[in-house]
């Protein structure tokens, strides 16, 4: 009898131990392709300087990163938009308390092929050619030459944010391209001399040709004044306040080495 209780207080034991506490010393992250480089470098860093610790990084886009956290499969799920209403009441009717932690600013860039002629864009005309009303580059002073719509996958954070502050609940163009990450959306406009599509600053290269949009390009100071009009910034969702090594990695890229991380990948600090 006194066996079976101590096991059974042992069982009862276990399963009141928080979730960090039983994976230990390893931290998993998924989510918006975008924060991923963010998240990677960060994470190297502090396992360099914790050699104890495993952090495991993956993406699969903001919408994917918020479902992990509700259904408890990461420690930090990545977006780079803000949690939705309709999802925040689910996950409150799951138990679940997403709290935001900003770690980046960012603009999302429009980008050409580098061989197209056109040199800037309107909100209004990006917003056409979107939904399809400009389907030629001559019809914006450039070369005679369809325009291939390049957008992100529904489950990306960088697709929302685009369709709110550029197509503004119009619909979109049918026969978009749609790609699931940034760097698929960069080296496509890259290889495809009429495409256009949009991705995070820092994924921006030479090999593609980003346009002022009504006349501002993004830039440091463009995006932390939100004068740049397709402006954002990107976060790291937690179930509750974070604690112990979550907690831990979380101050890490907040602090002054991790924003010069992420000033390296690209991206704009928060501090």
């Amino acid at each position: 009898m006194m066996k079976k209780v101590l096991i059974t207080l042992t069982l009862i034991a276990l399963l009141a131990v928080p979730a960090f506490a039983k994976r230990g010393n390893k931290v998993t992250i998924a989510g918006s392709t975008t924060v991923l480089p963010i998240a990677q470098s960060c994470a190297e860093e502090f396992m360099n300087n914790n050699p104890e610790v495993n952090i495991s990084v993956r993406g699969g886009g903001s919408s994917v990163g918020i479902a992990s956290i509700m259904v408890g499969t990461v420690d930090i799920g990545d977006a780079s938009r803000h949690i939705k209403d309709k999802e925040l009441v689910q996950a409150r009717e799951m138990g679940i308390n997403p709290v935001e932690h900003v770690v980046a600013n960012d603009g999302i860039a429009v980008i050409v092929n580098s061989s197209n002629t056109v040199k800037a864009l309107s909100l209004g005309q990006l917003k056409d050619i979107y939904t399809g009303k400009i389907q030629n580059w001559k019809e914006l002073g450039g070369p005679n030459m369809p325009i291939v719509v390049i957008s992100r996958d529904v489950s990306s954070g960088t697709f929302e944010v685009f369709n709110e502050k550029v197509l503004q609940g119009a619909t979109g163009v049918d026969g978009a391209l749609m790609l699931a990450s940034n760097n698929a959306v960069a080296s496509t406009v890259a290889d495809t001399p009429g495409a256009i599509g949009y991705a995070g600053l820092g994924y921006v290269t030479s090999a593609v040709k980003p346009l002022p949009i009504d006349g501002v390009m993004p830039s440091k100071k463009t995006i932390q004044t939100a004068e740049y009009p397709i402006s954002r910034t990107l976060h790291m969702y937690t179930n509750g306040r974070p604690k112990g090594l979550t907690k831990q990695f979380l101050d890490y890229v907040l602090s002054a080495e991790g924003q010069k991380l992420v000033e390296e990948q690209g991206f704009i600090s928060v501090r």
